[in-house]
């Protein structure tokens, strides 16, 4: 799955530098997470850093955007393949 940030995010800007996937960005009031982007920070770390960081815990799973590791490995291969091609 993808994760995803609750309402209860209080813009603390900690979240957004630490993912390595740049799948944080600013919303219209709060934090949002890409789901296209997220890979739970698989291939890069152990753990998703957002949430490891996030001093609120407001940032569960999606469950709107289920994936197995086996998903989110291939996302991971496949976003570091289309940056690697436009570098």
């Amino acid at each position: 799955m993808s994760l995803y940030i609750t309402d209860e995010c209080i813009n603390c800007d900690v979240c957004e530098p630490v993912c390595p996937n740049e799948a944080i960005f600013m919303g219209e009031l709060i934090y949002e997470i890409n789901p296209s982007l997220c890979t739970e920070c698989v291939g890069h770390h152990d753990e998703p850093q957002c949430q490891l960081f996030c001093p609120v815990d407001c940032i569960p799973l999606d469950p709107n955007h289920e994936e197995s590791q086996d998903d989110l490995m291939a996302k991971y291969k496949k976003l570091i393949a289309q940056k690697s091609a436009s570098n």
